[in-house]
């Protein structure tokens, strides 16, 4: 049987609208991740929004439970019915029918449907609820109803709001299978199973703790299908359904080690831990240091570690991946359609978590060298939280050694790091709003967007809020609040598309557009007044100022995805982005830092789709039909049955709801001005186009000029080699000089004269010849020096007959040159550096000659 099919199909019959399940990424900034069937519901239980016109409603919803508030990870595996994801069914009514047709419905669907012998069904209700009690009698004998306090029957959805007593049908699976001690009804045993609750919301809870009546009550259930799935199978454990089997399966024909009572956790975690871990990736989660993208990690690592245990020491999750999509993949199409992608993703976080283990194992082994008895709980603790080690493993390691590790100090240390996480978990960060916008929805339901037509409007002013988001019969001039019009042009930020920017004015009066955002599908503009106060039931114009330049960047996004997929394969998808009227910014999923030739192939790829004039073409399709025409869709994005598809000329088709160009020739010029990493797995690039590229391009412009100006050449890159080459050379020169002062130079005295005649390889000859005749009495000097190809040469004469001018001029020729000077001091160059030998004796022989 498909329990799911059934379910659904059972209250879809009974008038309730099937809803699609919700994506894991709540918009609820108080929940890490969806964890239950009713949170998509929940702005319609607390009456933060109207109740819908269909008042009734069925889903079965993913859930994750495994960070934040509800987190089930460490009893992973060890229990017959945690689980990280699980899938919820769930019936819910918004003040239509309440206790009486909830539990009849209820009733039918488990011994009809699902045929579940009666004489194994137990009903648990609140102490308190003699209604319950009296319709259960209808159904089900007295001595099966049983009732609990608080505790365990009655629901609450905070400290304060609704909240009301619950009704818990449990399956016996049988005192032969099951008799601990623990196993009674209401009891720690397995023996009774909780399989449906049925919240009956009847109540609303003030801040001192007072319960009123609810003038429309309504009902909240959730059923777990993997708990149904493995009794209707006859199996005791959720891992034992065909939920899990398979996968399990295929790990035994993977690993190493064969299963047994030992080993079966690993076996059950792996199955596990490989369903969220799909799922998560597939609505667009990414590995990540911090928050969701954290969880998804610490679940596949503990995966990965429950495989080291098995004797995995290589990516082996994504050999599992092909038979998930055989369990599920049928209805979560996500699973099957990102496979691929999927399996990618899992073996890059694998392969870097496997080099991970192997640190960790260094680390047991220095350890190992200190321990005598007790190995370090420290130790044991830190292999645990910086590596991913768990205590089984490293307590596995030790057995071998014959070793132990202090239970007890690790324990510690893991709740005082579990308090600390707890005191630190702040929800997703997301800003919470509160306001007035069930009295918006109830007087004046959804305002017209008319902005993928037009940028400007006349419109009436039908709601003004202050910054509080509280209804105001005005806004005063300077103040900042929020202006709901009846027809809008302005775009409310979605999509990665920044939200419109404008003014709203009349011929009197101006007010500035800040923002604009949408709040429960409310489309508000945040403005500043500026010289006349805003009245509700004005008319006035919209006008959006940054619209066509943030339409040229939302297009460029679309054509860089394409570009980005045919230069680094189709498994790239987007991350995240955001385009204004300045830049755009794309985040996508690849391995590894794009090169230079890259980066160069896929500008001009998104440049040469701008020149060939691409004519845009957008309409609403259903949702099957735009996937037939192969359109992208956003991951984690919840679609409707009518989706709004952007393509340019088949190049560029995706889901989207934003604002684009007519044609790509609108988008002017492309480029990227930055590559950059995100987090693992996640790469970024920042771009320009439109006037955005003009000012980027006029900015190079300038700077290049001043560049022409610095280095006094046309030809920039010419005048900075040449700049190069002579910083090159006076480096080499400085060196020489630092070096030359460490060098002896050959001196002889005739007479009372001292005489300096010698080549000298580093240094500044004339310097040297100076700092000479400075030192001396009587002093005759010539040094030469060669440079390159060239030959240098100096000489000078202080209270001798020999005459600079004339030693140098007798000397020069020699080597190629000729020079001249004063009798005290004279220089010259030549050409032939092969013969300043020769010129070296010829200047000894004139000196000496003349003293």
């Amino acid at each position: 049987m498909d329990v799911r099919k059934e379910y659904l199909e059972f209250f879809k019959n009974k008038g309730h609208e099937v809803v699609s399940s919700m994506p894991l990424v709540p918009d609820d900034p108080t929940l890490l991740f969806t964890n239950a069937g009713m949170v998509q519901f929940k702005d319609v239980f607390t009456g933060a929004i109207p109740t819908p016109k269909n008042k009734t409603a069925t889903s079965c919803q993913l859930c994750v439970r495994a960070g934040g508030k509800h987190n089930d990870l460490e009893n992973v595996g060890y229990t017959a019915r945690h689980h990280t994801l699980f899938e919820m069914l769930g019936n819910f009514s918004f003040g239509d029918y309440f206790k009486k047709d909830a539990i009849a419905y209820a009733w039918e669907f488990i011994t009809i449907n699902l045929a579940l012998p009666k004489e194994k069904l137990w009903v648990t209700i609140h102490n308190s609820d003699d209604e319950a009690f009296e319709l259960w009698k209808e159904h089900i004998s007295e001595d099966r109803i049983k009732r609990f306090g608080d505790k365990d029957n009655f629901w609450s959805m905070g400290d304060t709001g609704p909240c009301g007593p619950c009704s818990e049908i449990f399956y016996d699976q049988g005192e032969e299978n099951f008799n601990s001690d623990e196993d009674y009804l209401g009891g720690e045993g397995d023996r009774f199973l909780e399989i449906w609750n049925l919240v009956f919301m009847q109540y609303e809870r003030d801040s001192n703790g007072n319960t009123t009546p609810l003038p429309k009550p309504s009902i909240d259930t959730g059923m777990g299908l993997e708990r149904v799935v493995a009794i209707k199978e006859g199996k005791f454990n959720n891992f034992d359904s065909s939920l899990f089997t398979p996968i399990i399966n295929n790990i035994q024909n993977l690993a190493t080690k064969e299963l047994s009572k030992d080993n079966i956790g690993s076996f059950r975690v792996i199955a596990d831990h490989l369903r969220a871990v799909c799922f998560m990736i597939s609505q667009g989660i990414l590995f990540d240091k911090e928050g969701r993208g954290y969880v998804l990690r610490r679940i596949l690592r503990r995966a990965v570690r429950h495989g080291y245990l098995l004797g995995f020491r290589k990516p082996f999750m994504a050999k599992l991946v092909d038979t998930l999509d055989s369990i599920v993949g049928s209805h979560y199409i996500d699973i099957r359609e990102k496979k691929e992608y999927i399996k990618e993703q899992i073996t890059l976080e694998e392969d870097r978590f496997f080099k991970t283990i192997e640190s960790g194992m260094s680390l047991f082994e220095e350890e190992l060298k200190n321990t005598k008895d007790n190995f370090s709980a420290e130790v044991a603790f830190k292999l645990y939280d910086t590596f991913g080690f768990p205590l089984d493993l490293t307590q596995d390691m030790l057995r071998d050694k014959n070793l132990s590790v202090d239970i007890q100090k690790f324990d510690e240390l893991m709740t005082k790091q579990r308090n600390k996480a707890k005191a630190a978990w702040k929800g997703s960060g997301d800003s919470l709003n509160e306001g007035d916008f069930k009295n918006l929805l109830e007087k004046y339901g959804k305002n017209e967007f008319i902005g993928h037509s037009s940028t400007t409007c006349n419109s009436k002013i039908i709601s003004l809020l202050d910054e509080n988001f509280k209804e105001v019969n005005s806004l005063e001039i300077g103040q900042t609040g929020w202006v709901m019009l009846d027809k809008t042009p302005f775009y409310a930020q979605s999509g990665g598309q920044a939200g419109d920017i404008g003014v709203i004015e009349d011929q009197s009066h101006i007010a500035e557009v800040l923002d604009t955002k949408k709040f429960f599908d409310l489309n508000l503009s945040q403005v500043k007044v500026a010289n006349k106060n805003l009245i509700i039931g004005e008319k006035v114009d919209g006008v959006v100022v940054n619209r066509y330049e943030v339409a040229k960047h939302h297009s460029a996004t679309h054509l860089l995805q394409t570009a980005l997929k045919m230069v680094l394969g189709e498994n790239v998808a987007q991350a995240g982005s955001l385009n204004d009227a300045s830049r755009l910014r794309f985040d996508f999923t690849y391995p590894k830092a794009m090169n230079n030739e890259q980066i160069k192939e896929v500008e001009d790829l998104v440049n040469s789709m701008i020149v060939r004039g691409i004519k845009s073409n957008i309409e609403e399709l259903p949702i099957k039909e735009a996937k037939l025409k192969g359109a992208i869709a956003m991951f984690g994005e919840k679609y409707g049955d009518i989706v709004r598809v952007v393509d340019f000329g088949g190049v560029s088709v995706e889901f989207c709801g934003g604002t684009h160009v007519k044609n790509s020739s609108d988008i002017g010029s492309f480029y990227i001005i930055k590559e950059s990493g995100v987090s693992a797995g996640v790469r970024r690039i920042e771009a320009v186009c439109g006037v955005a590229a003009i000012n980027y391009t006029n900015e190079i412009i300038q700077k290049y000029e001043e560049v022409q100006n610095e280095v006094k050449n046309i030809d920039a890159a010419l005048g900075v080699k040449k700049l190069k080459d002579q910083i090159k050379q006076l480096k080499k020169e400085l060196e020489e000089s630092q070096s030359s002062s460490n060098s002896a130079i050959n001196e002889e005295v005739i007479g009372d004269t001292k005489v300096v005649v010698d080549i000298v390889k580093n240094g500044d000859i004339k310097k040297i010849v100076d700092d000479l005749k400075n030192a001396n009495d009587k002093l005759a000097v010539l040094l030469l020096q060669a440079k390159g190809d060239k030959v240098m040469m100096v000489a000078g004469s202080k209270n001798t007959p020999v005459k600079a001018g004339d030693w140098i001029k007798h000397v020069a020729p020699i080597v190629g040159g000729g020079g001249g000077g004063r009798p005290d001091f004279a220089q010259a160059g030549g050409k032939d550096v092969s013969k300043i030998d020769q010129a070296l004796e010829k200047a000894l022989e004139f000196v000496k000659a003349n003293l």
